[in-house]
């Protein structure tokens, strides 16, 4: 998303920028991009999608464990 932002605004947007019109510690902001897995609370993305005004579809993935792709069935 951040990529996509740069090339709509045409130019460059940092992390820490990005925390902070967020509303979100940079660490935390660095955690979540850096670390697989990182349990990052709703509220945090909630706010970044206000902040890229995009569905949280845009901002996140699921990924399956190897346990939840090889035997088909999904876990909530």
């Amino acid at each position: 998303m951040i990529a996509k932002k740069e090339f709509d605004e045409n130019r460059r947007i940092t992390i820490a920028e990005v925390a902070e019109a967020a509303g979100i510690h940079r660490m935390t902001l660095s955690k979540m991009i850096n670390q697989r897995g990182y349990n990052s609370g709703t509220e945090n993305l909630d706010r970044l999608c206000d902040f890229f005004a995009c569905r949280i579809e845009e901002l996140v993935e699921h990924v399956p464990t190897r346990s939840e792709a090889g035997n088909g069935k999904s876990t909530l």
